[in-house]
């Protein structure tokens, strides 16, 4: 089974990184990117065969490795 994990700054938090990325696609000549919010995705492949067990596990993983939840929020899939 197969988990995407989608982990991105919360709205309100500075993104610099985001920010060099809008700017630099505006230098470019990218004109109209009001703004860049960059994240970052975690493939996972699990041994899990039941989808919701997978989902259950990989939220663990989240909240106590993969994501900052004080200011970072997650979406995961999962891929039977």
């Amino acid at each position: 089974m197969k988990a995407r994990v989608h982990v991105t700054l919360k709205p309100g938090v500075l993104d610099p990184q985001g920010k060099a990325i809008a700017n630099a696609l505006q230098s470019l000549g990218f004109d109209g990117v009001k703004e860049a919010r960059q994240g970052k995705v975690i493939d996972l492949d699990l041994d899990d065969t039941d989808a919701e067990t997978a989902r259950a596990r990989v939220d663990d993983m989240c909240r106590q490795l993969l994501a900052n939840t004080v200011i970072e929020t997650y979406r995961i899939e999962v891929d039977a």
